[in-house]
């Protein structure tokens, strides 16, 4: 028997399904095994090696471009197990598996029966964005756990009323602040669309306004660090609007890959989702969903983001229209029916063609090279030079990398002009010489005597040794911040 759930009137919540554990557990498992199974591979993603970077030698409240949480779990991970790939990417993995089951989770709260609960499942697990990253501990690997949370707080308080977790809601958007800015962003357009579309009754909640607080509170640490070196968070839009052409064949394949990112499965629940958001009146105090979601996409897509910004969304989205399937299948309707399953079939092959990509997106080629050519010219160098010599690299890549490869203690903490590496504090001034990974060393040139290459690294970066330096640190390292990695 199935029980489709409406708002609460009364003292009592209507009730639900229970939880389809078997097919939800097995779904997330076999999520969490295959990423496990790759996660092992030798090689780092650029950006969870700035993760890691950042928790070994620069652990703050923040940093240019992102909070400090993943940098601290990457530091803990390292901590337990120094240099071991599998054990920091198991919070990524967890995070991941457990994306599956708030997904099921939502569409329990909307009256979804077994069959709705696991294709919603199957959705959220096969999303393309998530195949490629599920395992990689980034930011926006941890992202998504957090809108789906705050996703499944939001229904579930539509359903049942308890106003207890609108407290949890604002734990949960300061955790998510801290993993990624865009949170605050998503609580806002949430906020006001409420105020559009109602129900208007929940901003009239105290614990609301409380959870906001403790949202605030939660997030503060990160905003100040932000405030006191001058929001250069805010400074990053132009950024990632530039790179889309390069990284996504710009603002169109941005607008492309918000969807495609969905997947197979998850791409046409979205879509229905948001029409039975408009259509079904028992959803109608969750409109406000549909149209956070539509003015998200707008805004991304105007502003030119990157394509996996909505992935948080995507699991309530899917949840909905894997309940809408349900309601017509219960309703009699047989056209189409069958379509869901075959679409499962090619979800998966789709999603494990991603998840192979992500293998050779994160070999450790480039890195290995750049990695062995630096700490074979820094240890070439004659024992009085290299005490005073620092490592440069001309990219916040090559930087972590260098960090993050070489065998702890082989180089010195590497600097770099660019991104978070470019507010980190310049050396001290008994560092008088740098030895430099990039394609050219012209940013050194107008603080250093002499400057010349003396290897190739076996990429298109070369070295270079800057000595004499001719001022302070001090006094130019500001000079030399930018964002842009171009």
């Amino acid at each position: 028997m199935t029980v489709t759930a409406t708002p609460a009137t009364a003292s009592a919540p209507p009730p639900v399904s229970r939880l389809a554990r078997w097919p939800v557990g097995i779904v997330a498992g076999l999520v969490a095994a295959v990423h496990l199974a790759v996660a092992w591979n030798p090689g780092w993603w650029f950006d969870e090696a700035l993760m890691l970077a950042i928790g070994r030698h620069h652990l703050d409240w923040g940093s240019v471009d992102q909070p400090p949480l993943t940098p601290l779990i990457a530091a803990l991970a390292d901590l337990l197990a120094p240099g071991d790939v599998l054990v920091l990417r198991l919070p990524a993995v967890a995070a991941t598996a457990a994306s599956v089951v708030l997904a099921a989770l939502i569409a329990r709260e909307l009256g979804g029966d077994a069959r709705a609960q696991t294709l919603t499942a199957i959705g959220q697990a096969t999303g393309i964005w998530t195949a490629v990253t599920g395992h990689w501990l980034t930011p926006y690997t941890l992202e998504p756990v957090t809108w789906l949370a705050v996703g499944w707080l939001l229904v579930r308080w539509w359903r049942v009323r308890d106003d207890r977790l609108l407290l949890a809601l604002g734990v949960v958007v300061g955790v998510a602040a801290q993993t990624k800015f865009q949170a605050l962003l998503l609580a806002a357009v949430l906020a006001l669309s409420v105020a559009v579309l109602g129900p208007r009754e929940l901003l009239r909640r105290p614990r609301l306004w409380a959870g906001a607080g403790i949202a605030v509170l939660v997030a503060a640490p990160t905003l100040v660090w932000q405030a006191l070196h001058g929001w250069p968070q805010l400074r990053m839009g132009p950024i990632v609007a530039s790179e889309a052409a390069a990284l996504y064949g710009g603002r169109g394949g941005v607008v492309t890959g918000m969807l495609l990112s969905a997947g197979v499965v998850g791409l046409p629940l979205v879509l229905y989702g948001l029409v039975c958001l408009v259509r079904d009146p028992r959803l109608r105090d969750l409109r406000y969903l549909a149209l956070t979601a539509v003015v998200l996409y707008a805004f991304f897509s105007i502003t030119v983001g990157r394509p996996y910004y909505l992935v948080g969304l995507y699991g309530p989205l899917i949840a909905v229209g894997a309940v809408g399937l349900q309601r017509r299948r219960e309703a009699g309707h047989r056209r189409g029916r069958w379509l869901a399953w075959p679409a499962s079939v090619l979800a998966v092959a789709a999603a494990a063609a991603m998840v192979a990509l992500s293998v050779t997106l994160a070999a450790p080629t480039v890195a290995d090279r750049i990695s062995a050519a630096t700490t074979r010219a820094y240890a070439q160098l004659p024992p009085g030079q290299r005490e005073h010599t620092a490592v440069m690299a001309e990219s916040y890549i090559s930087a972590a990398f260098l960090d993050v490869v070489p065998a702890e203690g082989t180089l010195p903490p590497v600097l770099s002009s660019n991104r978070s590496y470019g507010w980190f504090p310049p050396p001290s001034d008994d560092v008088d010489a740098v030895l430099y990974v990039g394609a050219d060393a012209d940013e050194l040139r107008p603080w250093f005597a002499d400057v010349r290459p003396v290897g190739d690294t076996g990429t298109e970066a070369r070295l270079w040794l800057a000595t004499g330096r001719q001022v302070s640190w001090g006094d130019f390292w500001p000079s030399l911040r930018h964002l842009d990695v171009g």
